[in-house]
Parts: structure tokens; sequence; C-alpha cells
């Protein structure tokens, strides 16, 4: 019988941080600092991390020059997540995550390599205080989309 013990960053934590629900509707749904640039470790950690309220999630959309893998599909806990490229030349660091008639989240995600510093900057911002620095990753979106 063979044992397979976890690599030591998978038992690190997930850095993540979501707007607190009941926010109101915002632009950027939280940030994620993943500690590598390889999307088929980080994504399972990243979607094992996620609420437990939250759909079951189907399609992850990201910019794939931020990661050193890009498969087209990827099974996590027993469910193939479909991976897609980002459209657009100036695509942002972000994910977006999708779960077909039952939501759709949108991360930014802080590249792995950030200084320690500024990467804690960027997810405090999505952490519900009022820091200076909230109002501008994190923007609220009207009512009527404006």
């Amino acid at each position: 019988m063979t044992t397979t013990l976890p690599s030591p960053s998978s038992l690190l934590p997930v850095r993540l941080r979501l707007v607190p629900p009941g926010s109101g509707p915002h632009l950027v749904d939280g940030a994620w600092w993943p500690r590598s640039d390889d999307l088929t470790v980080e994504l399972p950690r990243l979607v094992g991390a996620l609420p437990h309220s939250w759909p079951q999630i189907a399609h992850a959309t990201v910019n794939a020059a931020l990661w050193s893998s890009f498969p087209g599909r990827l099974l996590v806990a027993n469910h193939v997540i479909e991976l897609h490229h980002a459209a657009g030349r100036r695509t942002p660091e972000t994910i977006c995550l999708l779960a077909p008639r039952r939501g759709r989240w949108d991360l930014l995600v802080v590249p792995p390599g950030t200084d320690r510093a500024e990467a804690l900057r960027l997810l405090s911002t999505a952490d519900g205080d009022a820091s200076s620095t909230r109002g501008s990753l994190f923007p609220r979106v009207s009512a009527h989309g404006a």
C-alpha cells in the first residue's frame, strides 16, 4: 500500500478575501493571492476554500499569461472545471468563476511573486474595512449598471 503525503504548500491556508455578502454589487467580488503560478495546483485549492453557499463551479476564465500551465479542463473534487482564456489584449489579472444559471464571481488575482506588503494591502481591500483603497479595487456598481 502506498501513502501519498500532501505537499507542504497544500497544508498552507488559501490567501483569499471576499467582499462581504450583502454589501451590494461590486465589479470584483474579492482577491486571491495564489502561492505559485501553477493553475493545476492553485485552482483546486481556491475552489476548496470557497464558501459552501457558492454553487459548484463549472467554468473558470483566466489570463493564461499569468499561469505556467493551462490545461483545457481540470478535475477538482471529482468535478470537471472547463478553463477558458480571457479575451482581450489588456486582460486584467482576474479569474472569473462561473456556475451556469447559478452565479458568477470575479476575483482579482494578486500574482504569486508580489511583494508581501503590497499583496496584503490588495487582499485587505476585500475584508470589509473602510480603507481608502477599497473603493478603487472593489467599486460598487450602481443599480443602473453604470
